[in-house]
């Protein structure tokens, strides 16, 4: 491991951000449910809540914290996600559990999403369950079927724009090196061979590095990798933390999962997330630079690629 990665000065700055665990066991979850101020969120569809929850869990599916669908990666306007944590009963003294199904790496990018969309609205108390709801059942722990509501909060949040990195502040980046720009995507889309539907051209940010989402996760799993082990897939990544750094996908969701690791679990400061990431950058006014863009010829061969999967979906 570089011996610079995660000084003390950084494990201390990740420790104080937060009094909760970022990632919590089943077994860690279960008595904390008692706490009149432990929030569980649960992000995954009405209909899969519906069927067996965490008790106590509240639902707000994940299509509530996104933008629009031309780009779903925005953050929504302040007045609907103060609406949403309000109905959920949270203020800064809570502490939010996040809870998804535990499906696959990519469903972890949505809890890792939501912990960063409640950190981006004050909160600090925050935590997600690792392994999601089927950690949950795995371990035998009781689910509940039952409609769970809280009474709504007064919190007026506003928003922490340290997390929070803007097209125009990527594109001074991009100019002056002042920052890691980390693409979270598989390597196919980092390399221009596809592009999300959203976007208008494959590619990735100028000189922008590739880790991809799923290195954090033990193999064939959901369950994120112990601290130690994240230390170390961060210390043998092929760059450096010593100036901000800037997670990105397509839309925010990938993304997610890199930031969580390295600000929240390596404790890594100055790391921001680029919401709206590729699809925003795509459909900026007047084209903006990119690496990895493919030819013509290619770019046709996606978007027919692009265009024959969503006609048989």
């Amino acid at each position: 491991m570089k011996s610079w990665l995660v000084p003390l000065a950084a494990l201390v700055f990740g420790t104080a951000a937060h009094a909760a665990q970022p990632l919590l066991s089943p077994a860690e979850l279960q008595p904390l449910l008692e706490q009149e101020s432990v929030r569980v969120i649960d992000i995954r569809p009405p209909a899969d809540y519906a069927a067996g929850h965490v008790p106590e869990a509240l639902n707000a599916p994940y299509g509530s914290w996104r933008g629009p669908a031309e780009n779903p990666g925005e953050l929504p306007e302040l007045s609907k996600l103060t609406a949403l944590i309000q109905g959920l009963g949270l203020t800064p003294e809570s502490h939010a559990v996040i809870v998804s199904s535990g499906a696959n790496a990519t469903d972890f990018g949505a809890a890792a999403r939501v912990y960063w969309t409640l950190k981006v609205l004050g909160l600090s108390e925050l935590s997600i369950l690792n392994g999601g709801t089927q950690a949950w059942a795995a371990a035998q722990l009781p689910l509940a079927q039952n409609a769970v509501t809280v009474q709504a909060s007064a919190y007026q949040p506003q928003l922490d724009t340290t997390l929070i990195a803007t097209r125009d502040e990527v594109v001074q980046r991009t100019q002056n090196g002042g920052a890691t720009l980390l693409d979270a995507r598989p390597k196919s889309f980092f390399e221009g061979e596809t592009r999300h539907t959203a976007a208008t051209v494959p590619g990735t940010l100028p000189g922008a590095v590739n880790l991809e989402h799923d290195a954090w996760f033990q193999p064939g799993t959901s369950t994120f990798v112990t601290p130690d082990e994240a230390r170390k897939i961060a210390g043998d990544s092929p760059f450096s933390f010593q100036q901000e750094t800037v997670s990105f996908c397509n839309t925010g969701h990938w993304a997610a999962t890199n930031w969580f690791a390295l600000s929240e679990v390596v404790g890594q400061p100055n790391v921001k997330l680029y919401a709206g990431s590729m699809v925003d950058w795509t459909h900026a006014p007047e084209a903006l630079p990119m690496d990895n863009v493919p030819g013509r010829a290619k770019q046709l061969m996606i978007d027919a690629k692009l265009w024959a999967e969503s006609v048989r979906n």
